[in-house]
């Protein structure tokens, strides 16, 4: 764990690059102020992102997964996923053939409690599931949405052997989501280059 001018706490995963970072937060009887991103301390800690685009998702039920979702070059994207109302659990899958952690995860409750945030590089496949009603997910992209380059792959595919912590709570998924194809059927396009 690295602590970055007492802004950022930056936290490495099990799965190499994927990090939880979880800004510093000032607050009074008003309410708290917390600076989410910093281009210059990742920087220097050795992330040097260019986020270009924000975007910002409300599921109305607890139980909505969204994911397992990647987009392909030429226009693969990093995220910085966060939590802004209610709770969610965020999943980050290694897709990068050849790593030693291809098709391994790990998985974070992001809140707007504990204003922990996920980053996703590219080379892994990015979900997640609602814990209450009304979540609001906001995360930065280093790329632009390009739909010809965008896939998923099966949220409960059975050789992730991914926990989402629904608890009793039914999946609620789109369409694209119920039909997305296995991991043993997906040909990643993402290479690791350890």
């Amino acid at each position: 764990m690295l602590n970055c001018e007492a802004q950022l706490k930056i936290e490495q995963t099990k799965l190499p690059g994927v990090l939880i970072i979880t800004p510093q937060r000032h607050g009074d009887s008003r309410g708290f102020f917390s600076e989410s991103w910093s281009r210059k301390i990742l920087a220097d800690q050795g992330v040097d992102l260019d986020f270009v685009q924000d975007n910002h998702s409300l599921s109305a039920r607890a139980g909505t997964v969204r994911g397992l979702h990647f987009q392909s070059h030429p226009h693969a994207q990093d995220k910085l996923v966060r939590c802004g109302r209610g709770a969610l659990y965020d999943v980050a899958v290694d897709a990068r053939r050849g790593s030693p952690t291809y098709g391994k995860s790990v998985g974070v409750e992001l809140t707007a409690q504990n204003g922990k945030q996920l980053l996703v590089p590219i080379g892994f496949l990015h979900g997640f599931a609602t814990l209450v009603d009304d979540t609001e997910i906001v995360y930065k992209c280093t790329d632009y949405y390009a739909p010809e380059c965008d896939g998923a792959v099966r949220w409960d595919d059975p050789t992730l052997d991914i926990d989402w912590n629904l608890g009793a709570n039914t999946a609620v998924l789109s369409a694209k989501d119920e039909v997305a194809q296995l991991f043993s059927d997906f040909d990643t396009p993402f290479v690791f280059e350890g």
